[in-house]
């Protein structure tokens, strides 16, 4: 909970009532919308380039006291709007140095997430970190085990999960509108436009050593992953396509487009999963993800619901096309279907968005049932804000999310070993037929660098 003694909360409670007279904290005085300075969070934000970035500035209503990134020209323009908040390049130094900080944004690539989610818990920090919440199905069970160990409030980028759509979702299945789901099929056309990844991974690997630029940490940069030269092919932005720094489309974009049926199916874990892809360059493909790829997965019987089939699939690879569609109707670039035995939901990606039962028929004569589940009263960021506060759980927190991520990383253990059937138990973290699989649940950091 936030622990600044002065919060708008304890001062509404703490207001001084004298007959007739009420005496009132100087910040319901300032009118709506007026925040008072002691009732503020005092925030760092890790990672503040590109999406980063967008992070901080919506949480600039509170306090941003410093700012962390490893280049300081690709963070430039978020320096600038936030003049007052000190810069660091070393998210150790930062967190060691400065006391007043109360809640982290972690913002970085995927393959740093657990290392500085794990330093800010263990020091008592709030924490909103971006989507997927880490980098292996390890750090993700161990990173929601520790974020309640230490009671900080914690919420995942996966801004969809504060929609109303993706209640609606679960309102409409509970209340049977499509009968028993047995089947999911989501997609996306990930990499951006069915494009390949990296210019890089679609040639052969150069053989040039470029030069890190000076405004560029390199060494930060990598963290704890295995040391490489540096290359412009992965930072900024491309480094979601190597295997040693990024989760590929699964984990990038499966935290949004899954997100919906894993809240509405009540799903967990998976206990069986197989997946096929394609690769374009033998030689390099054990660095790099492919351009397309399905995974299926099948979830066992949950208390409401039956046994579950899942099939994903990436890089313009659409399910079958639903008798229920229209003459003129096609797949959005991002979605999902959802499979009743008694009729199919279509949704968008992020939250459930276009969230509707098909044909359109049957969406015109559905009595939308009533709203039986909580409506988040605010976005996905500031919901985050009240929960530090109020110490009522966000949305999407690191147990919720935790999960969710678990699920997309082991589809990416999937295609990382294409074509074998691996068996998965969850409550023991282990592959109970494939060793290989088992080396991939965590991996190996540099010197320096741990949980």
């Amino acid at each position: 909970m936030y622990k600044k003694t002065n919060s708008r909360r304890n001062f509404i409670k703490k207001s001084v009532v004298i007959p007739s007279i009420i005496i009132l904290p100087r910040h319901v005085l300032g009118g709506k919308n007026y925040t008072s300075p002691s009732d503020k969070l005092d925030i760092a934000s890790v990672g503040v380039g590109g999406r980063g970035r967008r992070n901080t500035i919506a949480f600039q209503n509170e306090n941003i006291v410093s700012l962390c990134d490893v280049d300081s020209v690709h963070s430039s323009s978020t320096i600038k709007k936030f003049p007052k908040a000190k810069f660091y390049n070393d998210f150790r130094i930062m967190l060691e140095k400065q006391k007043n900080i109360d809640a982290v944004i972690i913002s970085t690539p995927d393959h740093t997430h657990a290392v500085i989610a794990s330093m800010a818990i263990k020091m008592g920090k709030h924490i909103f970190c971006e989507k997927p919440l880490t980098h292996t199905v390890y750090e993700a069970r161990y990173i929601r085990e520790l974020a309640k160990k230490y009671k900080v409030q914690t919420q995942m980028g996966n801004q969809g999960h504060s929609s109303n759509e993706i209640r609606s979702l679960k309102e409409w299945i509970d209340s049977g509108a499509i009968g028993k789901v047995r089947e999911v099929f989501a997609w996306t056309d990930r990499p951006v436009g069915g494009k390949p990844w990296s210019t890089f991974a679609v040639k052969e690997k150069s053989k040039e050593k470029p030069i890190v630029p000076d405004n560029l940490n390199w060494d930060l940069w990598l963290g704890p992953a295995k040391y490489r030269d540096y290359h412009s092919d992965y930072h900024p932005t491309k480094w979601r396509a190597w295997m040693d720094f990024g989760t590929g489309s699964m984990g990038d974009m499966g935290c949004h487009i899954l997100d919906p049926a894993f809240y509405a199916l009540e799903l967990n874990a998976p206990y069986e999963i197989q997946a096929t892809s394609t690769h374009w360059i033998p030689e390099i493909s054990s660095q790099t993800y492919p351009l397309a790829s399905i995974v299926r997965m099948k979830f066992p019987k949950r208390k409401n619901h039956p046994e579950l089939k899942l099939t994903w699939s990436d890089g313009r690879l659409l399910p079958p096309i639903p008798e229920e569609f229209g003459q003129n109707e096609t797949f959005t670039p991002s979605g999902a279907l959802i499979v009743g035995d008694k009729g199919k939901i279509i949704h968008n990606s992020h939250g459930a968005s276009g969230l509707k039962i098909i044909p359109e028929k049957k969406m015109n004569q559905f009595k939308i049932p009533p709203k039986k589940i909580k409506r988040v009263s605010t976005n996905h960021h500031q919901d985050w804000i009240r929960a530090c506060k109020d110490g009522e759980p966000a949305s999407s927190t690191f147990d919720y999310g935790g999960p969710l991520t678990e699920m997309a990383l082991l589809g990416m253990i999937g295609i990382k070993l294409k074509d074998q059937l691996l068996k998965w138990d969850s409550e023991n973290l282990k592959f109970t037929n494939n060793d290989e699989a088992n080396n991939l649940i965590h991996k190996e950091y540099r010197n320096g660098w741990s949980l």
